[in-house]
């Protein structure tokens, strides 16, 4: 492995067995045992069906991974993206020695600190102070070398309070402060952190970009995996993106979100949307669509100078006295360009009682540059702490018509009242 290759992965493939675990026979299961002491292929290794949750198969065999070739070089940020259910998360157990492939190798160079679940790697009836002496002895350090290095990963925790409660009393955000800063503090050569910062708050994810930026920075190597493209293009150099357990792309990370968010969406402009009756909900959006000024769903490219309109259909199945309303919009990077709260500006709550209700919401004329945009829409019913939202379910396209300058800099393109008088 060349000295600046710090993982590679080869030819890694993980199959897992639906339901019963083992052959079903002590005879079998020691044929497979003798032959992995052989170094022979498992005699009872079937070819099984790829890792696709949207089809429904009869096979009691998948593959979680497929064939998955790459390498990581030192001081690399990879980025691995992917939806739900692509493979990353058992990527990751494979890379973390969590789990073993069922064929291929990987190679490493270096200690590796995982944070892939909220409790991997802590003793729940230990308190925090014992954890973290824990987990730097897992990763080969000295008590000395854990001393000097604990006052700081306590500071960045944020649980000196806790820290000699057993940490199975702790709630699933200080979970995650505790083992997040004891990965990164320990000064492994490899970090590996999964979606489970989404549990921590905002602030908590602007310290742990930034700790993950200084660990790079440092020489050491990180793998990030997570749904916010906004963090992934911050923090990372490169990407891949896993779809059904393969490996569908990789390069540049300003190359690879934008590929991720075209192909993880319908080709054609998705301008409407509707939703099948659930009466566990007691709020339920029903359509969106985003239409032209005359009242056309959308189908097509429009002009940046074009006047857009959200309608809305909702239900309402109780009676609801606090209901608040949001819309996202996200450009092709995943960022958030646009956020509205109805109720910044109109200091009020939708409410109701049973029924159908219908709303529409102007969107500002010029606003978006030229681009591509996904919209988010979500329900909330303050007091009772019910929701409904729909991620991404509308995809729309402005065009650049040349009708106005709109190669600048910036997200948005909204004109603004100029006054000018003599001084």
């Amino acid at each position: 492995m060349a000295s600046d290759i710090v993982i590679r992965v080869e030819n890694v493939s993980k199959q897992y067995r639906l339901g019963q675990v083992g052959t079903g026979t002590v005879a079998n299961d020691l044929k497979r045992w003798w032959a992995r002491v052989r170094g022979k292929e498992d005699p009872f290794l079937k070819i099984g069906d790829v890792n696709d949750r949207t089809k429904k198969s009869d096979s009691e065999y998948v593959w979680a991974l497929r064939d998955i070739n790459f390498e990581v070089k030192r001081g690399e940020v990879l980025g691995i993206i992917g939806r739900n259910g692509a493979g990353k998360s058992t990527l990751l157990k494979i890379l973390s020695q969590v789990t073993t492939p069922t064929t291929g190798q990987v190679k490493v160079k270096g200690r590796i600190a995982s944070l892939l679940e909220v409790g991997t790697g802590f003793n729940p009836e230990l308190s925090g102070r014992d954890n973290i002496f824990l987990n730097g002895a897992i990763l080969g350090m000295t008590k000395e070398e854990i001393r000097s290095k604990f006052d700081e990963i306590v500071e960045f925790s944020g649980v000196e309070r806790y820290i000699d409660t057993p940490v199975k009393r702790y709630s699933s955000g200080m979970y995650v402060r505790l083992a997040f800063a004891v990965a990164a503090h320990l000064e492994p050569e490899i970090l590996i952190v999964d979606e489970v910062l989404a549990v921590g708050d905002a602030e908590f994810q602007r310290k742990c970009l930034g700790k993950m930026k200084d660990v790079s920075g440092q020489g050491r190597t990180v793998l990030f995996v997570s749904h916010n493209m906004a963090a992934v293009n911050q923090l990372c150099d490169t990407g891949l993106i896993m779809h059904n357990g393969t490996i569908s792309h990789t390069g540049e990370i300003e190359e690879v979100i934008p590929h991720y968010l075209q192909t993880s969406y319908s080709q054609t402009i998705q301008g409407e949307a509707s939703f099948a009756d659930n009466s566990a909900k007691q709020m339920q959006v029903k359509r969106i669509a985003l239409v032209g000024e005359t009242g056309q769903v959308i189908t097509k490219p429009v002009s940046e100078s074009d006047r857009l309109q959200l309608d809305v259909e909702f239900v309402f199945r109780s009676p609801v006295r606090k209901c608040n309303l949001t819309l996202t919009i996200k450009n092709l990077n995943g960022e958030i360009v646009w956020f509205i709260d109805r109720t910044d500006f109109h200091k009020e709550y939708f409410s109701g009682g049973p029924g159908n209700y219908s709303a529409r919401l102007n969107i500002p004329n010029p606003l978006l540059k030229p681009g591509s945009y996904f919209v988010t829409l979500g329900f909330n019913d303050m007091q009772e702490d019910q929701n409904d939202h729909k991620r991404d379910v509308l995809n729309f396209e402005i065009e650049n018509t040349g009708s106005l300058r709109v190669n600048r800099a910036g997200v948005l393109f909204y004109p603004v009242e100029w006054a000018v008088q003599p001084s």
